[in-house]
Formats: C-alpha cells, sequence, structure tokens
C-alpha cells in the first residue's frame, strides 16, 4: 500500500502543496515519487517525536517501500549533504529515533516473518514488532532472546540498532549474541547477505576500501593488551555505549564482524533489511512473585543470593516507582494495600520447561527467600493471571512513573550498568545525587539481576536553570558508574544523551577506531550523524522537548508509542501518538504565534486526526497510563458540528424506533434496485452533504433488519426446553412479594435482555436468523428466562452518539435507557444482557456514567451463554475448522475469551489470525470512510484467506461486515452458528 499522508483523501497529495523549489525534496520526489514523499508540516511534526526527551522536526518523510529505496534516499541525502535517519517503532529513549533531516520510515513496508528449521531460527524485517515474531514463534515453543518491557511497540528495527536486550535476556540471548546473519544495505547502495558462502568475497570486491579497513582495525583492536582487556570488561556486562568493537574480538571475516558491528549501531552505518536469529526456548512453565523489602539497600543486598537461586528475572522498583504504580486499577492488592514509605521490591520469576522442573526450582528458591528480610508476605505464583498482572505494572512502568510528573514538565529516562556486586552503592549514591541535586522526583528501577538500572528525572529541560542542573547531575552521574566499573548505557542504546561521554568510557585508542569505523562504512557522513558519535560536549541539553499543557489525556502522554501497534489507522493516517504529538505542535505553534503552522496543521487533523479515528479504544489497552484517545477525538469532534445537526441527532434519539426503521428500509431498497442508480446519487449526496454525515453505500452490505420487538415475538415456544417458562414473559418472581410460602425449587435464571439495534437495521448473513433470535433460542433451550424491555424498539446503547461527541443526543437517550432499565431489572436487580460487543461497552458506559447509586450491571451475550447457556447444551454439529475475529470491544470487555470458548465449543480448530486487530468499520465509521476499514484490515484479511477456515465468525454485526467485505468471506455472529450447531432439546 501507497504511504498515506493524512491530508491525501481530502486535497491534494502533501508534496503538491509544498514549496518545491527545496531541492532536497524535489530530487527525493523525482526519484522515489510523491506518493512516499511526505513534506507537509502535520506528516513532518506527525513523525518528529519518539519516546525520548528530545525533538528534532525532519525536512521530509520518506515512506520507504523497499531497500532500493532506502539506497537511493541515502544517495539523495548524501548529495545534498543532510543527514538520513531511520526510523522504525519510534520507541527510542535516547532520541537516536529524531532528525532535522530526511526521517525513513521503515516500519510501514518492512514486515516480513519467517519462521526457519520449525522455529530454531526465524527470518525478520524491521518493521514488526517482537510482539508479533514472537506469536508466530509461540506455537512452536520459541521465542527471541532479546524480551524488552516494549516487545508490544518496539520493532526489530530498534532491537537490531540498539542491541536491545531486556529483562531476563542478560548478554546471553541478546540481540548480538543471538544473530545468526542479516542482509544489510550500506550508504554507498551496497547490498551483502553475510548467510551467503561468498558473503565476504563479494564485500571485497564490491567495497574493497572497506573490507581492508575492516581488516586493519580488526588487527589494531587484537593487537592491543590494554584494548582487548577494556572490552572483555565493558561487554562481560550489558553495554551499549559506543560501538561495540567486541565483534573484532568475537568475528573473523569482515563481512561478520561488520554485520556484528551494525548491532547497537543505531542507524549509522548502515541499514538492516532483515535479520535470521536464533531463538530460545519459550518455557511454559513459571513461577513469579514481588518481594517488598524496607529499603532499597535491603533490595538490592539481596540479589547475590537470589540470583544463586537461578532466577530468570529480578526487576528493581523502588518506593517512589511503588507509589505510582498503586494507581493502577489493575495493581495486585499486595501492592495496592502497601504503605509504601523507603520500600523497594524485587519481581522475582523463575522458568522451567517443565512443571516438574518448576516445582523443584521453585521449592529451592522458596527456602532460601524465607531467610531475607522481606516487610510483606509474598507467593511464587504459577496462576498466568497472577504473574500477568506482575508483569503488566513493570513492563509499563516507565511510562506509567513519567505519566504521574506534573503538567509541563518533561520526563528523562537514563540507564546504567554496574557490576552486580556494586549496584547496592551505585543505588545509594545515586540517590544521594536525586537530593544533591534536587531531583526529590527521581525513580531507580530495572534489571537488577545484571546490574542495570533505570533511573528517571522529571523537570524543565527547556529552561537555562532546568538545563544547567541537568547538566550537574550528568557529571557527577558519570563519574559515579565509571568510578564502579561500569557503563553509561546498559541497553537504551547511546543516542544523543551519552554521545559526548564514548571517549570517556572507553579511552581515547578505542574511540578513535570508532571514528574510523564510522568513517569507512559511511565517508559522507548522511547517516545519521551526532547520534554514537559527537564533538559537541554539549549534545545532550540541546533540542530538549517542551511539553505545554494542552488536554488531560495528552499532558499525561510521554509519547513511547505502546498505542501504535493496535490502532486501525496507523497505516492510513495517523496513530494516537501521532494525534497526540500534533495536538501538542498546534498548542506550541499557538505558543510561538506562528499562526500561519496552526492554520495548517488544524486543517490537516481534520481528515487525519478525527475523521480516520476509529474511537475504539484499543489505544487505551496498551497504553501503560490508559489514555484512550478516542475520547479525546469524541470531545474534539462535538466542536465541529453545527446546530442543525446536533438538533438532527438528538432528534433522532427521541424518535429513535422509526430512525432505525428508516435506515433499515433504505438497505432494503437500495438492495433491490439496480447498483448503478444507488452509487451515482449516493455519492453526489456526499459531495453536497459532506464524507461525514451522508455513509457511502456499497452492494456488499446486507438489507435492513427487522424491529427488535417483532424479532422477539417470532421465537416459536416450540424452541424452549420443555420444563423452561415462556420466554419474554415476566416471572412470577419479579412480581410484588406476597406473605412466605413454603420453600420452593431453585428460581431459573432470569436476565433482563437489550438486543441491539444493529441487528433492526442490518439483516442477518444470509441463511440467518441473527444474532437475537439466536440468543434467545439458546436461553429458552438452557432454561434461562428473558425480560425484553415493552419499549426495547426506542432504546440504544449511545455510542452513534458518544462517538460522534453529540453529547446532548446521548443524554437525551441515558435518560430513556435508564428509566426503561430500572423497571425491567427491578432497580439492580437482574443483570442487563446484550448481544452486540461494541453495544454491550456502549451500555456499560451509559449507565455507568449516570452515576446512581444502584448500579445495574451489564453482560455480554457471549459472556453469558458461556456461564449460563453453553453447559446446558450439546453440539454435535462441529465444524472443522473457524476463523474468530476477536473485537475491540470484547477485548476491552475482556470477553474475548469467552467469545473463543464458544467457537471451540463449535469447531474442531480455532484460529486467531497474528495480525487481527480492530477492523474499523466502527459502527457507521466504514461507511463513511470505508478507506479506514480496509487499511485497517489488509494484514489480518490476508492471513484469513491464506488459513481458509470452513466458518467465520464475530461478535458484533457491524464488525462481521466489515470483516465480510475485507476477506470476502462471510462473517457471521459466534452465536448464530452456536444456535446452528447446538442440539435442540427433546420434544414431548
Amino acid at each position: 500500500m501507497a504511504a498515506a499522508s493524512p491530508v491525501a483523501a481530502r486535497t491534494s497529495p502533501a508534496t503538491s502543496r509544498q514549496d518545491l523549489t527545496d531541492p532536497l525534496v524535489a530530487d527525493l520526489v523525482a526519484a522515489l515519487g510523491a506518493d512516499v514523499v511526505l513534506a507537509a508540516a502535520a506528516d513532518r511534526h506527525a513523525r518528529a517525536h519518539d519516546a525520548s526527551h528530545f525533538l528534532l522536526v525532519p525536512r521530509v518523510v520518506v515512506v520507504a517501500r523497499d531497500a532500493d529505496d532506502v539506497a537511493t534516499t541515502l544517495a539523495v541525502g548524501a548529495r545534498h549533504a543532510t543527514p538520513v535517519t531511520l526510523r522504525s517503532g519510534g520507541t527510542s529513549l535516547s532520541g537516536q529515533a529524531i532528525s532535522d533531516g530526511v526521517m525513513v520510515d521503515v516500519r510501514r513496508h518492512f514486515r516480513g516473518i519467517e519462521v526457519l528449521d520449525g522455529g530454531a531460527r526465524v527470518r525478520v524485517e524491521p518493521g514488526v514488532t517482537v510482539r508479533q515474531v514472537n506469536a508466530r514463534l509461540a506455537a512452536v515453543g520459541r521465542k527471541l532472546g532479546p524480551d524488552p518491557a516494549s516487545e508490544g511497540a518496539c520493532t526489530i528495527g530498534g532491537v537490531v540498532a540498539n542491541n536491545s536486550s531486556g529483562m531476563s535476556c542478560g548478554t546471553v540471548h541478546n540481540t548480538y549474541s543471538t544473530l545468526e546473519s542479516m542482509e544489510l544495505v550500506l550508504p554507498s547502495g551496497t547490498v551483502l547477505d553475510t548467510a551467503a558462502p561468498d558473503a565476504d568475497e563479494r564485500l571485497r570486491r564490491l567495497e574493497p576500501a572497506l573490507h581492508a579497513r575492516l581488516v586493519e582495525l580488526r588487527d589494531r583492536v587484537r593487537g592491543d593488551e590494554e584494548s582487548v582487556a577494556t572490552l572483555r570488561r565493558q561487554f562481560a556486562m550489558k553495554n551499549t555505549m559506543g560501538y561495540g568493537l567486541n565483534a573484532f574480538l568475537d568475528h573473523t571475516t569482515p563481512a561478520e564482524i561488520l554485520a556484528h558491528l551494525l548491532v547497537g549501531s543505531e542507524g549509522t552505518l548502515g541499514f538492516v533489511t532483515s535479520a535470521v536469529f536464533r531463538t530460545v526456548p519459550r518455557h511454559r512453565h513459571a513461577a513469579t512473585g514481588l518481594l517488598v523489602f524496607a529499603d532499597l539497600e535491603a533490595a538490592t543486598s539481596a540479589l547475590p543470593l537470589l540470583v544463586g537461586t537461578g532466577a530468570a528475572a529480578l526487576e528493581l522498583m523502588d518506593a517512589a516507582s511503588l507509589r505510582v504504580v498503586q494507581a493502577d486499577v489493575d495493581v495486585p492488592e499486595l501492592i495496592r494495600d502497601l504503605a509504601v514509605v523507603d520500600h523497594a521490591a524485587l519481581l522475582v520469576e523463575y522458568q522451567e520447561p517443565d512443571g516438574a522442573g518448576l516445582d523443584h526450582v521453585r521449592a529451592a528458591a522458596i527456602a532460601a527467600i524465607d531467610t531475607l528480610p522481606l516487610t510483606a508476605p509474598y507467593e511464587l505464583s504459577t496462576a498466568p493471571a497472577g504473574r500477568a498482572a506482575l508483569w503488566h505494572i513493570r513492563k509499563g512502568l516507565y511510562a506509567a512513573v513519567a505519566g504521574a510528573r506534573p503538567s509541563g514538565t518533561t520526563a528523562l529516562l537514563e540507564d546504567v550498568v554496574v557490576p552486580v556486586e556494586r549496584l547496592a552503592h551505585t543505588c545509594a549514591e545515586l540517590t544521594a545525587l536525586f537530593a544533591h541535586h534536587g531531583y526529590a522526583d527521581g525513580v531507580i528501577f530495572g534489571h537488577a539481576k545484571d546490574g542495570n538500572i533505570h533511573f528517571m528525572l522529571t523537570g524543565r529541560f527547556d529552561e537555562p536553570a532546568g538545563r544547567a542542573r541537568f547538566a550537574a547531575f550528568t557529571e557527577d552521574m558519570v563519574q559515579l558508574v565509571l568510578a564502579q566499573g561500569g557503563s553509561l548505557k546498559a541497553e537504551h542504546g547511546t543516542g544523543r544523551v551519552m554521545a559526548p561521554f564514548v571517549e570517556r568510557q572507553y579511552g581515547p585508542e578505542l574511540y578513535a577506531v570508532m571514528r574510523e569505523l564510522k568513517v569507512a562504512c559511511d565517508p559522507a557522513g548522511v547517516m545519521n550523524p551526532g547520534v554514537i558519535m559527537t564533538a559537541d560536549a554539549t549534545a545532550h541539553l540541546k533540542h530538549v522537548k517542551t511539553s505545554p499543557p494542552v488536554e488531560a489525556e495528552i499532558d499525561r502522554c510521554v509519547e513511547c508509542g505502546y498505542c501504535e501497534p493496535v490502532c486501525p489507522s496507523k497505516d492510513l493516517t495517523l496513530t494516537p501518538r501521532q494525534r497526540i504529538v500534533l495536538r501538542r505542535a498546534i498548542a506550541q505553534a499557538q505558543l510561538d504565534g506562528d499562526h500561519e503552522l496552526v492554520a495548517e496543521l488544524e486543517r490537516d487533523f481534520e481528515y487525519g486526526g478525527l475523521e480516520t479515528c476509529a474511537v475504539d479504544g484499543m489505544c487505551q489497552t496498551a497504553c501503560p497510563v490508559l489514555i484512550n484517545t478516542g475520547d479525546l477525538v469524541k470531545r474534539l469532534r462535538s466542536s465541529r458540528h453545527s446546530a442543525p445537526e446536533r438538533a438532527a441527532w438528538s432528534a433522532a434519539a427521541r424518535h429513535w424506533d422509526a430512525t432505525t426503521v428508516a435506515a433499515a428500509r433504505a438497505l432494503d431498497v437500495a438492495g433491490a434496485v439496480p447498483a448503478p442508480l444507488v452509487r451515482a446519487p449516493n455519492r453526489l449526496g456526499r459531495a453536497v452533504m459532506g464524507e461525514e454525515v451522508l455513509p457511502l453505500w456499497s452492494a456488499d452490505l446486507p438489507g435492513g433488519g427487522t424491529r427488535r420487538s417483532r424479532t422477539a415475538a417470532q421465537v416459536s415456544p416450540a424452541a424452549a426446553a420443555p420444563a423452561a417458562p415462556t420466554a419474554l414473559t415476566v416471572p412470577a418472581a419479579l412480581e410484588a412479594p406476597t406473605t412466605p410460602a413454603a420453600p420452593a425449587a431453585p428460581a431459573a435464571v432470569v436476565a433482563v435482555f437489550l438486543p441491539s439495534c444493529l441487528s433492526a437495521m442490518f439483516g442477518p448473513a444470509a441463511g440467518g436468523v441473527g444474532s437475537q433470535r439466536s440468543f434467545q433460542e439458546l436461553c429458552a433451550r438452557a432454561g434461562v428466562e428473558l425480560v425484553i424491555p415493552d419499549d426495547v424498539d426506542s432504546l440504544c446503547c449511545g455510542t452513534p452518539w458518544a462517538s460522534k461527541g453529540l453529547a446532548g443526543g446521548r443524554r437525551a437517550m441515558q435518560e430513556k435507557v435508564l428509566a426503561s432499565l430500572r423497571v425491567a431489572t427491578r432497580d439492580g436487580e437482574l443483570p442487563v444482557v446484550c448481544d452486540a460487543s461494541s453495544c454491550t461497552e456502549g451500555l456499560e458506559s451509559l449507565v455507568a456514567s449516570a452515576g446512581t447509586s444502584r448500579p445495574i450491571r451489564v453482560v455480554d451475550s457471549v459472556d453469558f451463554v458461556v456461564e449460563h447457556v453453553l453447559p446446558a447444551l450439546r453440539v454435535p454439529a462441529r465444524v472443522p475448522t473457524i476463523t474468530v475475529h476477536p473485537t475491540c470491544s470484547s477485548t476491552r470487555l475482556g470477553s474475548t475469551d469467552s467469545l473463543l470458548a464458544v467457537a471451540g465449543a463449535i469447531a474442531d480448530e480455532v484460529y486467531v489470525p497474528p495480525d487481527w486487530g480492530c477492523c474499523a468499520f466502527a459502527g457507521d465509521r466504514g461507511m463513511l470512510h470505508p478507506e479506514l476499514t480496509a487499511s485497517a484490515t489488509a494484514a489480518q484479511a490476508q492471513q484469513v484467506n491464506e488459513f481458509g477456515a470452513v466458518a467465520h465468525a464475530s461478535c458484533n454485526r457491524t464488525c462481521e461486515i466489515g470483516m465480510s467485505r475485507a476477506t470476502g468471506r462471510e462473517y457471521r455472529g459466534i452465536l448464530e452458528l452456536l444456535h446452528e450447531a447446538a442440539e435442540p432439546p427433546p420434544t414431548v
């Protein structure tokens, strides 16, 4: 798919609005084409930010399609003496993924994964995330060695560029140690696959000067005893400071040396188009616990004993960290109830290939742990939910701590490493430095098993006083770490923040080798200058981000990028992070008085920021500080509606029955006449009324549905089990109480059923009876009583108004729904069940926002069926394979496991595409902007069709329509399929 500018669908392509007299942009467009060269302000500012505390705005962005595009861009950059920076996931914390020259996006089109040798090896391209690779390897019991906390967002490109390690891989299974080979592109344009038998000969033939220089530098390093000793000592620890000159000691041929020098080179020596890694076993048996100590010294002093127990991971959290994570809604009870003073904690995990081995290790570990001075009870839990909760806290700790910073300040995170036996002293001294330099909110956490800790400071680093204070602190910190025999960078890469100190760590000789290596690989100095190598002693104090207060969600965001892989618009327009940083850019431009920039960014934000956001909330599921960018978009949309629009939607809320009937009949009419007769007036209407007002009709839309009350009446009493009460009647148990009677048999399960209005507007898939009727008849077969409100046709969950930012219409519907449900549920005694996951989520939000004293419990129909219906059914008509599409709402509701359980009752094999995600149909969003759904489903659709299941299912009607459109296969409601497969009750 060609790159899309946020403005592409509304105006001319981004580059056509640029001053193409800029020779750099003009040359790139001539060489690559306008569709991959993005130079509009919105494109450049949206991609300027990474997870670091630095900010540079690129002059132009190139969305490279292949290695040739990268090579061409490097050549153009060299001709114009303009820096070129490669960028993939943008989770970098040290400023190595930003540029004021040419930024090359290598995430969009480099997403290949090839599992080799039964999973023993894997070939991956730079645009895929660690989590995506591990998802492919999970089926064969393998995983990548590097295990960074940002696995859901960091890409292989960044993993290689920074020599990523993580929480349990240490130096044994980090990127450098598990790399087998790579295909690389040098700044000259030479392409080399180091796995080829003739790789070294090819390098010598095509790059004779570089080949000879690598041999010379290898021999120079090996021939200097002091250099060898320094490198052996430095790389015995985690170490990403400077270039990985240990490659000269560990490998012999220039091709192999070059491949391993590129690991950790931060895009300064060449571009890695793909890499082959040796994988490691994925131990499915693990035990995890949290050990709480009185203070940091007690925790770090316990490390030698705990390392001796064979712990796979030992993660440190100081008191400040613990206070922050206590605010997480999912925090384990142990942390939430802890009265934190000076406490510190170690998250410890043991991993083994089998249960017996884990039991043995766990027992020995407990015996050792019991000798430690813990201040709280602990448990080495093997329960997946408990373990996941602890790791959720640790993996999101950086963003959670940074998200708790004061508004308007910037978070700065650094990581250092010292020998483990010196960690306790280093932590104590580092804490003293916090106090000495006035960083009262300084935080320490990290990978204690490796002597690797991260520390975070917050402040106004863009102000002279703030920079001076940070400069003084940095100087003291550098002296401290180097005095302990440590490294100033352990795993986050050198970056801009530590480039001025590389020579101090390695000495003049090894630093000279690094300089000569850079010149040999990149004679023009075009690749990411200023990163790793710099002559500017104050580089770490420049280009620091400002964070002007904007909106509540935005002020908490630390731009970590965790949200981006789950965003359905990520390949079309903007991601949640990019929406947030554009709002910040607008605010900063307003402060700067740059009204022209404000106008341009606001204009482009309309389509990319507002119209193509699915407001699905998936970003919140990945965000460590639970930011739902969709909530922000809804509020911003509210200001765009005219008074007539608001009045029309408020009227629709008051007359929802008629509105849904009109929509259903319109679909029937459109489906009954020749398609050209519908398309022409429909497109004309969209041109006149606007693409945000009138949906785009297409022939793949179903016919209209049936009124919900009528569907309720169609349920045949014969479908009910003989002993079940008649459905849809108010049971005697709900009538006014009378005098006490003799004990009766246990009451049947009773629930209020509020069918989704989606089934009233959109008819079921061909041959189906729809989710409402399926659910009613399944409940009848299981003896479950359902109560349907009399005014059901006029009720809605409120999502159509909420997603458009129409607060008045939503309030009107909320009043009607609450009044009806108060009666139907006997003031909250009965649960309310809804048969579409998005409507369940919307109804849950609608009820919760009312703030009533007696809550109404809302349950999704799939969860309800698993608990109350499925156990009573027999399902003999199983299908061999079924592909399931979890929805954004089922994910947010936590009901995806139930969805898969129902699928497992229907089919012998249940398949969820590895790249599944929100389909972005999002109610009517897929009809207003079908390009959004097409982009969001592209990767998933390919996997669905490659698998070729017999049946396809989801749990939301519009999602089923969207996935049917994307794949050409009929997606149906999961409960419809269960209804058809389950054996009816015996007749009497």
